[in-house]
């Protein structure tokens, strides 16, 4: 089925938690849904929340949150905000393929790369490469690492775990 993507005005652009298993306290998607369609993923009932199914709305209908990096320019000014690594992509992939057009990855980029503020990323997209001119400096910094999920190199395995993980 084809990808429908819906515009989302978000209320904040930096999720935190307090759990002791999660080795981070703050965290940025900017999309809510994944076009990678995983079977096997661990967010697919927050889109039951948002009143879509699990299953084929997860991979199918994609929230994007057009205002994430305005509201984190906003957030990061706060005088209140405490300058931990950010989590970007930690319930759905920043590098999923609706990225391409909508670059709200890279806008977030822009802004913690303009703020020098730490990030780690984890994709199991290519897709990352096309920020490198952001994240290496940032590297180089100590201030961005990124992580690149494989789950099986059996390309038909690939295929019945991840069926439009493809790109």
């Amino acid at each position: 089925p084809p990808t429908q993507v819906m515009d989302e005005l978000a209320r904040s652009a930096i999720s935190r938690n307090t759990s002791p298993d999660v080795p981070f306290s703050q965290s940025i998607n900017p999309y809510r849904g994944c076009e990678h369609g995983c079977i096997y993923c661990y967010a697919r009932p927050t889109h039951s929340y948002l009143n879509l199914s699990p299953g084929l709305d997860f991979e199918t209908k994609i929230i994007a949150k057009r205002n994430i990096a305005e509201l984190l320019r906003a957030e990061l000014a706060r005088p209140t905000h405490s300058p931990q690594a950010i989590g970007l992509g930690t319930v759905t992939d920043a590098y999923q393929p609706v990225e391409r057009e909508l670059r709200l990855t890279r806008e977030v980029l822009e802004v913690l790369h303009e703020a020098r503020h730490p990030l780690a990323i984890i994709t199991k997209s290519s897709g990352v490469e096309r920020d490198l001119d952001l994240l290496a400096p940032m590297a180089a910094q100590r201030l961005a690492s990124v992580y690149v999920t494989i789950t099986t190199l059996d390309p038909a395995l690939a295929r019945t775990l991840e069926p439009r993980a493809a790109a």
